[in-house]
């Protein structure tokens, strides 16, 4: 339950990061997070299915690893899902 905590929180921020790099894809800071939250979540999921990291791969524990794996997954994920939601509504808008 912690490791996807990690991952949405890591998502949101992960969101937020790539609006501030990619300042033309920026869905404005409520959208970013909610883009990278959700974003978060999924690479969370899928890398916990895949067995490298996140808490459901320890067992239950939140070690080190695990913690380490859980905010990256969630801040690629996040940051990936935002670039690719950006990236549509600004060929939609054209």
């Amino acid at each position: 339950m912690m490791g996807i905590i990690i991952s949405l929180l890591s998502g949101a921020a992960g969101g937020n990061v790539a609006g501030a790099l990619m300042k033309k894809f920026s869905l404005g800071t409520l959208g970013n997070s909610v883009a990278g939250i959700a974003g978060g979540g999924i690479g969370g999921s899928i890398l916990g299915m895949l067995g490298a990291g996140g808490a459901a791969a320890s067992g239950g524990g939140l070690d080190v690893g695990s913690l380490v794996g859980s905010v990256a997954s969630g801040g690629v994920g996040g940051g990936a899902l935002m670039a690719v939601i950006g990236m549509v509504r600004s060929a939609m808008g054209r």
